[in-house]
């Protein structure tokens, strides 16, 4: 073989010379009902327009008509509980029919859509895929949501039917769903005509309040139902992410691009092998889980973990090795917070297996930066490379990476590596000119983009345009970075008002709104903290006004951010202020706040209204200016 960087740049810029060329030839690994002949179609702005299939068959029916039946598909470990279950690709064939089944009961037709609210049990990914099978539109909330946010969610969706648990674990805490999905649909101006609750008898929960359809009654009634077929353009699902109001964007995902983006990152990415074990440490109600813990595993042909329980403390550090020995896993796909987490629990590795997980080729490592001396450690553990990757929700997969299945190799901590073949990164000025190498700037992707894409939110044409609008000819990720002089890509942060804690998108302006509810709140700032445990967390600054209660403020708006936006929200630290720096126009100088509170370089803004003000804080945090 050619050397490895030049085979990833061939195919890199044949992506570029032939686009349309590119993905028709990568679509020919999917099973087509109607195989396409065109690929982007700029009038109907989508992938594969004269194509249909069905993602449910693609993930499951056809592995089995191929005659893998009897291989695993999906292997359920619940850390939280001690249950473990394994699922051949012919029992998660008849589990997903019957649910499937299940759902068309109670009316769900193609185009309907199913809000999904259950935790990381195997009966989750049946329901996901029973969506599929029948061309409904999932769309899954995390469960650490809050009534308010999944009412939210319910009333933009409207779906035709509820899917949900008696409860869930977090950690080693019961979680429990009902009342949660009670106050949600008491809060929600939609009426949903179904739900169908799953008990979840380990957990001993008291079902009180209104009932709902018994999930195994209802299954054991139904009927298996066969796969439908859907255009390469109908919706597959839709996945809300924080915005920058406060209202939450459903990202929309479409079949047929989706499935052989996918299928193509299994072998290209991560150079997994039909029948090898892929595992994504994360949660099917963010975009990782629905990628990567669902989909791609499963169009691959490979076997898929889902995983209930924490890096640490279900029940110790060591957890995660067990897991990858137990299951053989050849890929490893986590948040940086998790092996933080592991590292401070465990810093010598005592808890790693003796057999030093032999199978494992890789680590990769995405839903936040990965900070060097994390990445160092863990190849210093395992002697095993780590590999660093940027994708969003949006993107839907990795668009920034060492491509191992092609042959690359070659990283950099602090980088996430390169542009995968099919986007074509600028980093732009605010004027919309490329900077100079090295140089920070607004990180974009000229369009179309690729394949598995978002090419639309649901009912919100005008906010999915608007990522569009700043640079014509490019989608605007709201990140900022910069390439090195030997290309590299290096992802530095969030250029709005969205951080990412461990690995979830939150929405500091949300928090604002909220903290502004509070009794005795005069004005407030939030901004995103470097922790080395989660990478950001969110920290407010309040101004106490005349009625407020100065005493019990802190709890009172730490409270009321959990009670809207859920645990998720992890908000634990109130600055009380006498004022906040702001300009001669009346903004909040929030920047300056976050590099006082990270102590980073900064001077003393010449629009600043009253410098007192940061002064005082800057004090706080024991922070010196350059003047």
């Amino acid at each position: 073989m050619s050397n490895p960087s030049n085979e990833y740049e061939r195919i890199w810029q044949s992506s570029m010379d032939d686009r349309d060329q590119f993905w028709l030839d990568a679509a020919s690994q999917i099973d087509w009902i109607t195989r396409p002949q065109i690929g982007w179609d700029e009038q109907k702005n989508c992938w594969f327009p004269d194509g249909q299939l069905n993602s449910c068959y693609n993930a499951v029916d056809r592995h089995v008509a191929a005659g893998r039946g009897e291989q695993i598909a999906l292997i359920y470990e619940s850390s939280a509980t001690g249950h473990r279950a394994e699922f051949t690709y012919q029992e998660l064939l008849e589990r997903v029919a019957r649910t499937a089944g299940m759902m068309a009961a109670t009316g769900v037709q193609k185009g309907d859509r199913v809000v999904i609210y259950m935790p990381m049990i195997p009966e989750t990914v049946f329901a996901m895929l029973a969506c599929a099978r029948i061309g409904a539109i999932h769309s899954v909330v995390f469960g650490g949501f809050a009534p308010t946010e999944l009412a939210k969610r319910i009333d933009d969706a409207e779906p035709k039917l509820l899917l949900t648990a008696s409860g869930g674990m977090e950690g080693q805490k019961i979680i429990e769903y009902k009342p949660i999905v009670d106050q949600a649909i008491a809060l929600a101006e939609y009426e949903i005509p179904s739900v169908i609750l799953f008990d979840r008898s380990i957990l001993d929960i008291e079902l009180d309040g209104p009932g709902y359809l018994d999930w195994q009654q209802q299954y054991e009634l139904a009927e298996p139902t066969e796969c439908v077929t859907v255009h390469s353009s109908d919706p597959l699902y839709i996945l809300y992410t924080s915005g920058t109001t406060g209202i939450p964007k459903g990202v929309v995902r479409d079949n047929g691009g989706h499935a052989v983006a996918l299928h193509w990152t299994m072998q290209s990415i991560y150079g997994l092998k039909p029948g090898e074990t892929y595992w994504a440490a994360s949660d099917v109600g963010w975009v990782v889980g629905h990628s990567y813990i669902v989909y791609a595993p499963l169009f691959a042909g490979a076997s898929t973990i889902l995983f209930e329980g924490k890096p640490i403390g279900t029940p110790d550090a060591g957890e995660f090795w067990r897991v990858m020995e137990r299951n053989n896993v050849t890929v490893f796909f986590t948040a940086p917070t998790a092996i933080r987490a592991i590292r401070k629990e465990d810093s010598n590795g005592a808890l790693l297996p003796e057999s030093r997980l032999p199978d494992l080729r890789a680590i990769f490592l995405a839903g936040e930066r990965a900070d060097p001396d994390t990445i160092y450690w863990l190849e210093d553990l395992l002697d095993r490379q780590v590999i660093d990757h940027w994708w969003q929700t949006e993107l839907g997969w990795p668009a920034v990476a060492t491509c191992l299945g092609l042959g690359d190799t070659r990283r950099r901590a602090g980088s996430a590596g390169f542009p995968v073949p099919g986007h074509h990164f600028r980093i732009l000025n605010e004027a919309g000119q490329p900077v100079e190498e090295a140089s920070s700037g607004n990180i974009t992707i000229a369009t179309p983009l690729p394949p598995g894409c978002y090419q639309s939110l649901w009912n919100n044409q005008p906010e999915f345009e608007k990522a569009f609008a700043n640079y014509p000819g490019h989608y605007e990720t709201g990140d900022s970075g910069y390439r090195d002089k030997d290309g590299f890509l290096h992802i530095m942060g969030r250029t709005d008002d969205i951080i990412n804690v461990a690995g979830h998108r939150l929405s500091t302006g949300q928090m604002e709104g909220l903290l502004a509810e509070v009794d005795g709140v005069a004005e407030c700032a939030v901004i995103g903290a470097q922790d080395t445990l989660k990478g950001t967390i969110p920290m407010a600054f309040v101004v106490a006004g005349a009625s407020a209660d100065l005493e019990n403020l802190d709890r009172q708006c730490i409270a009321k951010v959990r009670a809207e936006l859920g645990a998720v929200a992890a908000l634990k630290t109130i600055h009380q202020v006498q004022a906040l720096p702001k300009t001669r126009s009346g903004k909040i100088l929030r920047s300056s706040l976050r590099a006082i509170v990270n102590g980073q370089r900064m001077t003393m803004p010449n629009t600043i209204e009253n410098p007192e003000a940061l002064k005082t804080i800057a004090t706080q945090f024991a922070y010196s200016f350059t003047l």
